[in-house]
């Protein structure tokens, strides 16, 4: 059983994923008797699905580690500000600062390939319009997303593919939780997703410890889920009375 005092840890998938992409890091958790809980990220916009998570984190008796994978960092990123928060951890993810979107982090640096295999559709928006969305070409998401995940995986993964919302790239971060709690990262480092670099120096700016782990592809959850639960585990330790 675990500790009362042990942190329960939220994680948060990414875009083109759902909660089922964090299954091999549960069950690492749960072997170590860690609490944990994994909700869906609505992935409509950074400030709604922030909301979202910050309400689950709220939600919870007691400490919270909140762990993100991709834009899920994003999203821990503003959710962290939720008072029982106590630490972050940043998968394969984003790390923007106050005020700074994803497309403006990502801007000052190359271009992953990940970028020429988006499909954008259109969706009904909330106020009546269409509103865009992206997902990735299926033929490519093998390749760009989880190049280090048996073919059998990837092909259901890439019809089972959650859109985000275009708004989620020019949305700015209201917060940064990372300037007021410990982060901890895991940078993936033969991402095509998110480049490597934009992961080393968003975790270096957060003050991040953590690992790279080397030829990791951008699913690195469903790939390494081992070395992903290591730190979380590291962050839950850390973080325990």
């Amino acid at each position: 059983m675990p500790h009362s005092s042990t942190p329960t840890v939220v994680l948060v998938h990414g875009a083109f994923a759902d909660a089922a992409s964090w299954s091999g890091v549960i069950t690492e958790l749960q072997q170590h008797g860690v609490p944990v809980v994994a909700p869906p990220n609505p992935l409509r916009g950074l400030p709604a699905d922030a909301a979202y998570v910050a309400s689950v984190a709220s939600g919870i008796d007691g400490p919270v580690v909140l762990a993100g994978h991709s834009y899920g960092g994003a999203v821990i990123t503003v959710a962290g500000a939720a008072q029982n928060v106590a630490g972050l951890v940043y998968v394969a993810a984003y790390v923007p600062d106050e005020g700074e979107s994803l497309g403006e982090l990502q801007g000052r640096f190359a271009e992953p390939p990940l970028a020429a295999s988006l499909r954008q559709s259109a969706y009904p928006g909330e106020d009546g319009r269409d509103a865009v969305e992206f997902t990735i070409d299926p033929q490519a998401f093998p390749r760009v997303f989880a190049a280090d995940v048996p073919e059998e995986v990837t092909r259901v993964l890439a019809v089972a593919q959650r859109p985000l919302a275009a708004a989620a790239f020019t949305d700015q971060a209201s917060t940064a939780a990372w300037r007021t709690k410990p982060a901890w990262a895991v940078i993936a480092g033969a991402d095509q997703a998110i480049n490597p670099e934009v992961q080393r120096f968003g975790a270096a700016r957060a003050g991040a410890s953590g690992v790279e782990v080397a030829g990791a592809s951008h699913a690195v959850a469903v790939s390494r889920p081992k070395e992903v639960a290591a730190v979380i585990l590291e962050a839950v330790r850390a973080l325990s009375a």
